[in-house]
């Protein structure tokens, strides 16, 4: 819920698509850059306590469509099931790509494949 909350504050902003993306971009360089460190603390790749990368892949998710109950309800499904499944390149990512570059990227993918489908089913 808190990818939710990161996206309805942009969106509040009233940012543009061009800024906002640019936000989310520099999020995900944060988060790669964060989990990296988290991932070397924990010993342990792509931990349960990392949650970053689920936040700005739930916000992608979200980017173009208006945070109305619906939409969150719709997107945060489709992103759950593809966070879940991970349809590749996702599962490549998850398995192959070490570091906070792998534990974020599979999530940023996810969250793109939610937004395209929601295109289509909203």
């Amino acid at each position: 819920m808190l990818g939710v909350l990161l996206y309805v504050a942009l969106w509040q902003a009233g940012l543009s698509l061009a800024a906002m993306l640019a936000v989310l971009v520099a999020a995900v360089a944060f988060a790669i850059w964060l989990a990296s460190l988290a991932e070397r603390e924990l010993a342990d790749h792509d931990s349960g306590i990392i949650v970053l990368d689920e936040i700005v892949g739930m916000a992608i998710a979200l980017v173009g469509f208006a945070p109305s109950l619906t939409n969150v309800v719709v997107i945060f499904l489709a992103f759950r099931a593809f966070d879940v499944v991970k349809v590749w390149p996702a599962s490549w990512i998850d398995r192959d790509v070490p570091g906070g570059t792998g534990v974020v990227l599979d999530d940023v993918v996810s969250g793109v494949y939610a937004n395209v489908l929601a295109r289509f089913i909203l």
